[in-house]
């Protein structure tokens, strides 16, 4: 099984190449003094590092003068979004970072709130998924984990950052449903965030952990995990001894967008000062060296493209759940 961003991110995952003019940073370094960001989870996750990377490139090429950061966990996200309808008025130099996780959790009805509810910045990158082991299990491939997993049944348990039915949940039972297993039957185990859910994969909690790519290239440089597979269709320069699923023999593929959040009701005006810093950001070195380490992909859907993306996805990650069995 094969799920793919629409046509539109592909290519642009794929060029990873974005061209903007150099008036747009001046610009936005005038326009942006500080910028403080909502993160909806713990240290240590996607979101904190999609959030602190994005605030350190910003700042390191003067686009915005500094940043800060506040976690906010709760909710499954829901704690952050809530946070910020609530304090609109309030919150003028505030972006809350979120991903593919703000669509599922909406419509499986996790808070009650979606995308709508906010301002919609701009989609920024991509991160690609994938299944790890603590770096001395006996498991050394995709064929490894099966074979335990056949094995144990149900007592073989797979964790993830996100609740059941969540996006870790969703592409770990992709995964088993390419590789011929029932997506149904997996013993998934959730955590509040990525931090936690590493956690508990260290400490034995679970077999395996599905997380981000980013989150898992940051564990193995350590030596504490072994990246099994990565949902992308070639092998990632920012680990390229990371192997794909695809070349495992089970067609999967997935990445996820992150971007960013303004408070309902801020003026256009400042949400397209955002756009322009966050724009502006792509042709600095800061961020290149962000993104290369992180093995992110450059996306950009700003504005009304953000949405109308959104939109796409819900309906298509809609019609999987639905197919998985998870709405």
């Amino acid at each position: 099984m094969t799920f793919r961003m629409t046509r539109r991110v592909v290519m642009a995952a794929a060029a990873a190449t974005l061209a903007f003019s150099g008036t747009a940073s001046a610009e936005a370094h005038q326009q942006l003094e500080s910028l403080h960001f909502i993160i909806p989870g713990g240290a240590g996750g996607g979101w904190d590092g999609t959030a602190r990377g994005t605030g350190e490139a910003l700042t390191k090429s003067g686009i915005v003068g500094s940043a800060s950061y506040e976690n906010m966990s709760g909710g499954g996200g829901g704690v952050a979004i809530g946070y910020m309808i609530e304090n609109a008025e309030s919150l003028d130099d505030t972006l809350m970072v979120n991903s593919t996780p703000i669509v599922i959790r909406s419509l499986t009805g996790v808070f009650p709130q979606s995308f709508r509810d906010l301002t919609l910045v701009a989609g920024t990158i991509g991160d690609y998924a994938a299944l790890v082991v603590p770096a001395d299990s006996e498991i050394k491939d995709m064929e490894g984990l099966l074979a335990a997993y056949q094995e144990q049944g149900d007592d073989f348990a797979v964790g993830g950052g996100s609740v059941p039915g969540g996006m870790d949940h969703i592409v770990a039972a992709m995964v088993m449903e390419a590789a011929g297993e029932d997506p149904i039957a997996l013993n998934y185990i959730p955590y509040d965030a990525g931090g936690e859910a590493m956690a508990g994969l260290l400490s034995g909690e679970i077999d395996a952990l599905s997380t981000g790519f980013s989150e898992a290239i940051a564990l193995a440089d350590q030596g504490e995990v072994r990246i099994l597979g990565v949902t992308a269709e070639e092998r990632v320069p920012a680990y390229d001894s990371a192997p794909t699923f695809m070349e495992q023999g089970i067609d999967v593929s997935f990445v996820n967008w992150r971007g960013f959040f303004a408070a309902p009701g801020i003026s256009e005006e400042k949400r397209q000062q955002y756009i322009s810093a966050l724009e502006a950001m792509y042709e600095t070195d800061a961020w290149e060296d962000v993104r290369s380490r992180n093995g992110w992909v450059n996306i950009w859907n700003p504005g009304d493209e953000f949405r109308t993306y959104l939109e796409g996805q819900e309906e298509q990650i809609g019609n999987l759940m639905r197919t998985l069995g998870f709405l």
